[in-house]
């Protein structure tokens, strides 16, 4: 079997609950009252893109969906500007998994940074369709930083599926 660059061994099968647990903790990240500013980071977009890089049968556009009109009735925002801004960035994250995967951390973060750009600009088209205001050029700063986020995402979300290392070398795997 041909293993992807960047990994150095293979991974355990990823928890259904643990997968829920991440994707939970990081909507209510979302969802803290800490205000919002236009640069701060999605958390809850990052670690969609991640599980939808890394185990697309499980965590679909269908769920990504969900977060999203959970987001929208949060925020107060126009019911389905989140939804569809995770929905594209769901769609084109699996889209994409099978190439991204080969590709180190920091190339993974420079191919997903486009992704983030579109959905935060999508989002900002339906805003701004509906009448709002324009948020500011802080905007741009946002997919940066969840781009950003993604190498440390990666390392902590893929560390429970690492297998332990084995001294025994009389084993293949």
């Amino acid at each position: 079997m041909i293993m992807p660059r960047g990994s150095d061994q293979l991974l355990l099968p990823a928890n259904p609950f643990f997968i829920g647990f991440t994707l939970l903790v990081a909507l209510g990240v979302n969802l803290l009252p800490v205000g919002r500013h236009p640069a701060q980071p999605d958390l809850l977009a990052v670690v969609l893109v991640f599980w939808n890089v890394h185990q697309p049968r499980r965590v679909g556009v269908g769920l990504a969906f969900l977060f999203g009109l959970l987001i929208d009735v949060h925020e107060g925002a126009l019911l389905g500007q989140h939804a569809l801004a995770y929905t594209l960035l769901s769609y084109a994250a699996i889209a994409m998994h099978r190439r991204l995967t080969w590709f180190s951390l920091i190339e993974q973060a420079l191919q997903i940074l486009p992704l983030f750009l579109a959905a935060h600009l999508v989002s900002l088209v339906v805003r701004m369709a509906a009448g709002g205001m324009f948020p500011g050029w802080w905007l741009l700063l946002s997919p940066v930083f969840e781009a950003l986020l993604w190498p440390m995402a990666t390392l902590l979300l893929l560390a429970p599926q690492r297998r332990a290392p084995d001294p025994d070398e009389n084993r293949p795997l």
